[in-house]
């Protein structure tokens, strides 16, 4: 039951404008009609082209690459709607950036993560719908409300359609000792076991693979993980598994970065098929034939309707 009485309207900024369309289109609601571009010095500009008063209004933005240019394209929206009097604004970001560095791990290090909470916070959100933030305690940040709704069920859904469930030859991988939770929780989806990746990373974006911990041997294995970046990781655990006797090797993750060497690695690497979540616009050159794109925007337009409705969405939750 609808008990605030406002009208909602989805609006997007230009780093995937495809999955707003996706997600007003399942809202049964049109796209709104707004411009975001740049002035000839590189400054966002952004023109709202239709009342929000009184509206719920939504923005899906995601901060990938180029990360500065999308967060701040998501901040300005965010400070349009404020002044502009809407009812609710609530930052839609399937992919949160800046996420990695969560803590301090050294001496004067940044804590980006929250530092970019407060700036969504102080442009004027009222609340924030994401999806698998790289750290649980990022939702801590945020003195606002937050959504974070999860990938896993929808990268499991996949594999157990295609008859993964069935099979009794198939191992659930983690890259790395702080994804062996949620490779759990895949793996019980699928009712399989688990094998760990203990490695050492010398620097950042470099990932050294030391050993495996449980039994790949002809085995099909899924490598699980939330985000792939430079698919150093990735690439090298698969080549591992590989050397270690697995029949094949598929792998899933819920955002596709991708920058840097990752095609290249991904293209040279024993991964037979990588499936991904549309979080990320993925551009045409990175579009590998092993690369399998699953859509977001049912999971996304459903966690909007009930937030617009007022009901619970802790459903949407559940792994």
């Amino acid at each position: 039951m609808i008990t605030h009485g406002k009208s909602i309207k989805i609006f997007t900024g230009n780093s995937h404008p495809e999955l707003a369309q996706q997600i007003a289109d399942m809202l049964g609601v049109p796209l709104g009609n707004s411009n975001v571009a740049t002035f000839s010095d590189g400054e966002i500009s952004v023109n709202i082209n239709e009342t929000v008063r009184g509206t719920d209004v939504f923005v899906v933005q995601s901060t990938n690459a180029p990360v500065n240019d999308n967060l701040m394209e998501l901040l300005i929206m965010i400070d349009a709607f404020k002044r502009a009097s809407a009812g609710r604004i609530t930052a839609v970001i399937p992919y949160y950036g800046y996420a990695r560095q969560d803590r301090k791990a050294k001496a004067r290090d940044p804590i980006t993560a929250k530092l970019v909470a407060d700036l969504i916070t102080a442009a004027g959100a009222d609340r924030v719908l994401t999806m698998d933030l790289h750290a649980a305690q990022i939702q801590g940040y945020f003195d606002i409300p937050l959504d974070h709704l999860l990938g896993a069920p929808i990268l499991a859904k996949y594999y157990i359609e295609k008859g993964f469930k069935d099979r009794d030859d198939v191992v659930v991988v983690s890259p790395d000792l702080g994804s062996v939770t949620r490779a759990r929780k895949f793996a019980d989806k699928l009712h399989a076991p688990i094998a760990i990746i203990d490695k050492r990373r010398p620097k950042a974006n470099v990932s050294e693979i030391m050993n495996v911990i449980g039994d790949v041997q002809n085995k099909t294995v899924i490598l699980v993980d939330d985000m792939i970046d430079t698919a150093g990781t990735i690439a090298n655990a698969a080549n591992v598994l590989r050397d270690m006797g697995a029949k094949e090797v598929y792998a899933c993750c819920t955002h596709s970065v991708l920058s840097g060497p990752a095609i290249d690695k991904l293209e040279n690497c024993a991964i037979k098929e990588l499936t991904v979540l549309n979080t990320i616009k993925l551009p045409e050159e990175k579009n590998l034939e092993k690369i399998n794109i699953l859509s977001v925007a049912p999971v996304f337009a459903e966690a909007i309707r009930r937030i617009y409705e007022d009901v619970s969405v802790s459903k949407l939750f559940e792994e």
